[in-house]
Protein backbone atom coordinates (compact mmCIF):
# COMPACT_ATOMS: atom_id res chain seq x y z
CA UNK A 1 0.00 0.00 0.00
CA UNK A 2 1.12 3.55 -0.74
CA UNK A 3 1.81 5.93 2.12
CA UNK A 4 -0.76 8.76 1.91
CA UNK A 5 2.08 11.25 2.29
CA UNK A 6 3.11 10.34 -1.26
CA UNK A 7 -0.24 11.45 -2.70
CA UNK A 8 -1.27 14.93 -3.82
CA UNK A 9 1.41 17.40 -4.95
CA UNK A 10 4.93 16.33 -4.03
CA UNK A 11 8.59 16.34 -4.98
CA UNK A 12 10.87 13.32 -4.96
CA UNK A 13 14.61 12.98 -5.53
CA UNK A 14 16.15 10.15 -7.54
CA UNK A 15 19.60 9.41 -6.10
CA UNK A 16 20.84 9.17 -9.65
CA UNK A 17 19.46 8.90 -13.15
CA UNK A 18 21.37 7.39 -16.07
CA UNK A 19 20.79 8.75 -19.56
CA UNK A 20 20.83 6.69 -22.76
CA UNK A 21 24.25 8.14 -23.58
CA UNK A 22 25.65 6.80 -20.30
CA UNK A 23 25.89 10.12 -18.45
CA UNK A 24 24.60 10.12 -14.89
CA UNK A 25 22.79 12.92 -13.07
CA UNK A 26 22.94 12.87 -9.29
CA UNK A 27 20.04 13.96 -7.05
CA UNK A 28 17.52 14.37 -9.86
CA UNK A 29 14.37 16.08 -8.62
CA UNK A 30 10.95 14.90 -9.80
CA UNK A 31 7.79 16.96 -9.41
CA UNK A 32 4.48 15.15 -9.51
CA UNK A 33 0.83 15.28 -8.54
CA UNK A 34 -1.83 12.60 -8.12
CA UNK A 35 -5.60 12.52 -8.40
CA UNK A 36 -7.96 9.82 -7.28
CA UNK A 37 -7.41 6.81 -5.07
CA UNK A 38 -5.17 3.86 -5.89
CA UNK A 39 -6.71 0.38 -6.01
CA UNK A 40 -4.72 -2.76 -5.35
CA UNK A 41 -4.71 -6.40 -6.36
CA UNK A 42 -4.11 -9.22 -3.88
CA UNK A 43 -0.35 -8.79 -4.29
CA UNK A 44 -0.48 -5.11 -3.37
CA UNK A 45 0.05 -3.78 -6.91
CA UNK A 46 -1.80 -0.66 -8.03
CA UNK A 47 -4.27 -1.62 -10.75
CA UNK A 48 -5.91 1.67 -11.78
CA UNK A 49 -2.96 4.01 -12.47
CA UNK A 50 -3.13 6.28 -15.52
CA UNK A 51 -0.03 8.36 -16.31
CA UNK A 52 -0.55 11.84 -17.76
CA UNK A 53 2.21 13.24 -20.02
CA UNK A 54 2.02 17.01 -20.50
CA UNK A 55 2.52 19.36 -23.43
CA UNK A 56 5.76 21.06 -24.53
CA UNK A 57 5.21 24.08 -22.29
CA UNK A 58 3.41 22.27 -19.48
CA UNK A 59 4.24 20.55 -16.22
CA UNK A 60 2.56 18.07 -13.89
CA UNK A 61 -0.16 20.59 -12.98
CA UNK A 62 -1.22 20.72 -16.64
CA UNK A 63 -3.47 17.76 -15.90
CA UNK A 64 -5.82 20.46 -14.64
CA UNK A 65 -6.53 21.28 -18.30
CA UNK A 66 -8.59 18.06 -18.38
CA UNK A 67 -10.70 18.81 -15.31
CA UNK A 68 -13.82 18.89 -17.49
CA UNK A 69 -13.17 15.25 -18.35
CA UNK A 70 -11.41 13.64 -15.40
CA UNK A 71 -11.70 16.12 -12.51
CA UNK A 72 -13.55 15.32 -9.27
CA UNK A 73 -16.69 17.10 -10.52
CA UNK A 74 -16.52 15.70 -14.04
CA UNK A 75 -19.02 13.23 -15.56
CA UNK A 76 -16.24 10.61 -15.62
CA UNK A 77 -15.15 10.98 -12.00
CA UNK A 78 -16.86 7.70 -11.08
CA UNK A 79 -14.46 5.76 -13.33
CA UNK A 80 -12.10 5.63 -10.36
CA UNK A 81 -8.76 5.99 -12.08
CA UNK A 82 -5.66 6.94 -10.10
CA UNK A 83 -3.99 9.65 -12.19
CA UNK A 84 -0.28 10.34 -11.78
CA UNK A 85 1.06 13.43 -13.54
CA UNK A 86 4.84 13.85 -13.58
CA UNK A 87 6.78 16.89 -14.75
CA UNK A 88 9.15 15.65 -17.43
CA UNK A 89 12.92 15.50 -17.33
CA UNK A 90 14.35 18.82 -18.52
CA UNK A 91 11.66 21.02 -16.99
CA UNK A 92 12.50 23.40 -14.14
CA UNK A 93 9.87 22.01 -11.78
CA UNK A 94 11.75 18.71 -12.07
CA UNK A 95 15.49 18.73 -12.91
CA UNK A 96 16.59 20.83 -15.86
CA UNK A 97 19.58 22.72 -17.30
CA UNK A 98 18.49 25.87 -15.47
CA UNK A 99 17.65 24.44 -12.04
CA UNK A 100 20.77 22.25 -11.88
CA UNK A 101 22.88 25.26 -12.96
CA UNK A 102 24.50 23.01 -15.59
CA UNK A 103 23.06 25.09 -18.45
CA UNK A 104 24.73 23.89 -21.71
CA UNK A 105 26.59 21.16 -19.77
CA UNK A 106 23.38 19.34 -18.89
CA UNK A 107 23.35 15.82 -20.39
CA UNK A 108 21.68 15.71 -23.79
CA UNK A 109 18.47 13.73 -23.40
CA UNK A 110 16.02 11.96 -25.71
CA UNK A 111 12.30 11.32 -25.53
CA UNK A 112 13.16 7.80 -24.35
CA UNK A 113 15.18 9.34 -21.50
CA UNK A 114 12.09 11.29 -20.50
CA UNK A 115 10.11 8.06 -20.44
CA UNK A 116 12.77 6.23 -18.43
CA UNK A 117 12.89 9.13 -15.97
CA UNK A 118 9.19 8.59 -15.27
CA UNK A 119 9.49 4.81 -15.20
CA UNK A 120 12.26 4.98 -12.61
CA UNK A 121 10.20 7.39 -10.53
CA UNK A 122 7.15 5.09 -10.64
CA UNK A 123 9.27 2.10 -9.62
CA UNK A 124 10.84 3.91 -6.68
CA UNK A 125 7.81 5.78 -5.34
CA UNK A 126 4.89 3.50 -6.21
CA UNK A 127 6.68 0.17 -6.65
CA UNK A 128 5.11 0.08 -10.10
CA UNK A 129 6.46 -1.54 -13.27
CA UNK A 130 3.14 -1.58 -15.12
CA UNK A 131 0.30 0.92 -15.44
CA UNK A 132 -3.28 0.73 -16.61
CA UNK A 133 -2.88 3.43 -19.22
CA UNK A 134 -0.95 6.42 -20.53
CA UNK A 135 -2.52 9.68 -21.64
CA UNK A 136 -0.34 12.07 -23.65
CA UNK A 137 -1.00 15.43 -25.31
CA UNK A 138 1.29 17.18 -27.81
CA UNK A 139 4.89 16.34 -26.97
CA UNK A 140 3.44 14.32 -24.10
CA UNK A 141 2.11 12.13 -26.89
CA UNK A 142 5.72 11.59 -27.99
CA UNK A 143 6.38 10.12 -24.55
CA UNK A 144 3.22 8.01 -24.70
CA UNK A 145 4.11 6.55 -28.11
CA UNK A 146 7.71 5.95 -27.03
CA UNK A 147 6.61 4.20 -23.85
CA UNK A 148 4.25 1.93 -25.77
CA UNK A 149 6.82 1.16 -28.50
CA UNK A 150 9.80 0.53 -26.22
CA UNK A 151 7.94 -1.17 -23.35
CA UNK A 152 4.76 -2.59 -24.94
CA UNK A 153 3.87 -4.86 -22.00
CA UNK A 154 3.76 -2.03 -19.46
CA UNK A 155 0.29 -0.61 -20.22
CA UNK A 156 -3.17 -1.75 -21.29
CA UNK A 157 -4.26 1.40 -23.10
CA UNK A 158 -2.86 4.48 -24.78
CA UNK A 159 -4.64 7.79 -25.42
CA UNK A 160 -2.83 10.36 -27.56
CA UNK A 161 -4.15 13.77 -28.59
CA UNK A 162 -2.73 16.32 -31.05
CA UNK A 163 0.58 14.57 -31.47
CA UNK A 164 2.67 12.45 -33.85
CA UNK A 165 4.97 9.46 -34.05
CA UNK A 166 7.91 11.33 -35.59
CA UNK A 167 9.43 14.74 -36.24
CA UNK A 168 9.66 15.32 -39.95
CA UNK A 169 8.91 17.81 -42.69
CA UNK A 170 7.47 21.07 -41.41
CA UNK A 171 7.98 20.19 -37.74
CA UNK A 172 11.61 19.25 -38.28
CA UNK A 173 12.35 22.46 -40.16
CA UNK A 174 10.61 24.54 -37.50
CA UNK A 175 12.53 22.89 -34.64
CA UNK A 176 15.79 23.10 -36.55
CA UNK A 177 15.24 26.81 -37.27
CA UNK A 178 14.57 27.48 -33.58
CA UNK A 179 17.74 25.63 -32.63
CA UNK A 180 19.75 27.60 -35.20
CA UNK A 181 18.34 30.83 -33.81
CA UNK A 182 19.67 29.95 -30.35
CA UNK A 183 23.14 28.68 -31.25
CA UNK A 184 23.75 31.57 -33.66
CA UNK A 185 24.04 33.86 -30.63
CA UNK A 186 27.42 34.08 -28.87
CA UNK A 187 25.45 34.93 -25.72
CA UNK A 188 24.32 31.29 -25.47
CA UNK A 189 27.76 30.27 -24.20
CA UNK A 190 28.12 33.17 -21.76
CA UNK A 191 28.22 32.51 -18.05
CA UNK A 192 25.53 35.11 -17.35
CA UNK A 193 21.99 35.09 -18.69
CA UNK A 194 21.92 38.19 -20.87
CA UNK A 195 19.21 40.46 -22.23
CA UNK A 196 20.05 39.12 -25.68
CA UNK A 197 18.95 35.60 -24.63
CA UNK A 198 15.66 37.01 -23.33
CA UNK A 199 15.16 38.74 -26.67
CA UNK A 200 15.78 35.47 -28.51
CA UNK A 201 13.14 33.76 -26.36
CA UNK A 202 10.73 36.57 -27.26
CA UNK A 203 11.27 35.82 -30.96
CA UNK A 204 10.98 32.07 -30.38
CA UNK A 205 7.65 32.38 -28.59
CA UNK A 206 6.33 34.69 -31.29
CA UNK A 207 7.11 32.00 -33.88
CA UNK A 208 5.60 29.21 -31.76
CA UNK A 209 2.41 31.22 -31.40
CA UNK A 210 1.96 31.06 -35.19
CA UNK A 211 1.25 27.32 -34.79
CA UNK A 212 -0.88 27.51 -31.66
CA UNK A 213 -4.37 27.73 -33.18
CA UNK A 214 -5.96 25.98 -36.12
CA UNK A 215 -5.98 27.59 -39.56
CA UNK A 216 -9.69 28.26 -39.27
CA UNK A 217 -9.29 29.91 -35.89
CA UNK A 218 -6.57 32.24 -37.12
CA UNK A 219 -8.74 33.32 -40.04
CA UNK A 220 -11.70 34.02 -37.75
CA UNK A 221 -9.77 36.23 -35.29
CA UNK A 222 -9.55 39.98 -35.82
CA UNK A 223 -6.11 41.59 -35.86
CA UNK A 224 -6.83 43.03 -32.43
CA UNK A 225 -7.59 39.56 -31.08
CA UNK A 226 -4.47 38.14 -32.71
CA UNK A 227 -2.32 40.85 -31.11
CA UNK A 228 -3.93 40.34 -27.71
CA UNK A 229 -3.55 36.56 -27.74
CA UNK A 230 -0.02 36.77 -29.10
CA UNK A 231 1.08 39.25 -26.42
CA UNK A 232 -0.38 37.02 -23.72
CA UNK A 233 1.26 33.89 -25.13
CA UNK A 234 4.66 35.56 -25.47
CA UNK A 235 4.45 36.98 -21.94
CA UNK A 236 3.70 33.54 -20.51
CA UNK A 237 6.59 32.06 -22.47
CA UNK A 238 9.03 34.75 -21.37
CA UNK A 239 9.68 32.90 -18.12
CA UNK A 240 11.02 29.85 -19.99
CA UNK A 241 14.78 29.54 -19.67
CA UNK A 242 16.52 29.38 -23.05
CA UNK A 243 18.69 26.43 -21.98
CA UNK A 244 15.64 24.45 -20.86
CA UNK A 245 13.93 25.29 -24.13
CA UNK A 246 16.90 24.30 -26.30
CA UNK A 247 17.18 20.86 -24.70
CA UNK A 248 13.44 20.22 -24.99
CA UNK A 249 13.46 21.28 -28.62
CA UNK A 250 16.59 19.26 -29.40
CA UNK A 251 15.01 16.10 -27.96
CA UNK A 252 12.24 16.35 -30.55
CA UNK A 253 14.65 16.64 -33.49
CA UNK A 254 15.72 12.99 -33.28
CA UNK A 255 12.25 11.66 -32.53
CA UNK A 256 11.12 8.95 -35.00
CA UNK A 257 9.15 5.83 -34.04
CA UNK A 258 7.67 4.93 -37.40
CA UNK A 259 9.44 1.55 -37.62
CA UNK A 260 8.60 0.69 -33.99
CA UNK A 261 4.86 1.42 -34.08
CA UNK A 262 3.94 -2.25 -34.75
CA UNK A 263 5.43 -3.03 -31.32
CA UNK A 264 2.44 -1.38 -29.65
CA UNK A 265 0.14 -3.89 -27.96
CA UNK A 266 -2.05 -1.49 -25.98
CA UNK A 267 -5.51 -0.53 -27.10
CA UNK A 268 -4.89 2.88 -28.66
CA UNK A 269 -7.01 5.98 -29.16
CA UNK A 270 -5.67 8.93 -31.16
CA UNK A 271 -7.36 12.29 -31.58
CA UNK A 272 -6.64 15.23 -33.85
CA UNK A 273 -8.24 18.34 -35.28
CA UNK A 274 -9.28 18.43 -38.91
CA UNK A 275 -7.63 21.83 -39.33
CA UNK A 276 -4.42 21.84 -37.30
CA UNK A 277 -1.20 23.50 -38.45
CA UNK A 278 1.28 21.39 -36.55
CA UNK A 279 -0.29 17.91 -36.27
CA UNK A 280 -2.50 16.84 -39.15
CA UNK A 281 -4.73 13.83 -39.87
CA UNK A 282 -3.05 13.30 -43.23
CA UNK A 283 0.51 12.93 -41.97
CA UNK A 284 0.19 12.12 -38.26
CA UNK A 285 -2.99 10.09 -37.79
CA UNK A 286 -4.05 8.13 -40.87
CA UNK A 287 -0.63 6.50 -41.40
CA UNK A 288 -1.13 4.81 -38.02
CA UNK A 289 -3.86 2.59 -39.48
CA UNK A 290 -1.33 0.21 -41.01
CA UNK A 291 1.01 0.33 -38.01
CA UNK A 292 -1.04 -0.16 -34.82
CA UNK A 293 -3.32 -3.16 -34.57
CA UNK A 294 -5.89 -2.11 -31.95
CA UNK A 295 -6.47 1.50 -32.99
CA UNK A 296 -9.35 3.96 -32.71
CA UNK A 297 -9.17 7.31 -34.55
CA UNK A 298 -11.29 10.41 -33.86
CA UNK A 299 -11.02 13.59 -35.92
CA UNK A 300 -12.82 16.66 -34.60
CA UNK A 301 -13.88 19.85 -36.34
CA UNK A 302 -11.46 22.59 -35.31
CA UNK A 303 -14.26 25.08 -34.65
CA UNK A 304 -15.46 22.91 -31.75
CA UNK A 305 -12.44 23.89 -29.63
CA UNK A 306 -10.98 27.01 -31.21
CA UNK A 307 -9.62 28.38 -27.96
CA UNK A 308 -8.42 24.99 -26.69
CA UNK A 309 -9.94 25.49 -23.27
CA UNK A 310 -13.21 23.59 -23.73
CA UNK A 311 -12.64 19.84 -23.67
CA UNK A 312 -16.29 18.87 -23.27
CA UNK A 313 -16.43 17.80 -26.93
CA UNK A 314 -14.24 14.84 -25.96
CA UNK A 315 -16.53 13.54 -23.22
CA UNK A 316 -18.15 10.80 -25.31
CA UNK A 317 -14.77 9.74 -26.68
CA UNK A 318 -13.33 9.37 -23.17
CA UNK A 319 -16.45 7.65 -21.85
CA UNK A 320 -16.57 5.05 -24.62
CA UNK A 321 -12.83 4.35 -24.50
CA UNK A 322 -12.53 4.24 -20.69
CA UNK A 323 -15.57 2.03 -20.24
CA UNK A 324 -13.58 -1.12 -20.92
CA UNK A 325 -11.01 -0.24 -18.28
CA UNK A 326 -13.32 1.02 -15.55
CA UNK A 327 -12.39 -0.55 -12.22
Amino acid sequence: MIDNSKLGYRKYVLDEFEFENGEILQDAEVEYTTRGTPKYDEDGNITNAVIYCHRFNGNCLSIGDLDQLIGPQSPLSDYNFFFISITSLGYPESCSPSTTKLKFDFPKYTIKDRVNFKRQFLAEVFNMDKVLGILGVGVGGYEAYTWACEYPDEMEFLMVGFSSFKTNGYRYLTSKALDNLIVSSDAYLDENYSTQLSQIMFSINSLIYSQYFSKKAFQNFTREELDLFMDSFVDEGSIVDIYDFKYRNEATLDYDLEDKLPNIKAKTSVTCSSDEHYFTPEFDIYPLKDKIENLKIDIFDAQDFVYKDDYSVFENLFREFFEEFKK
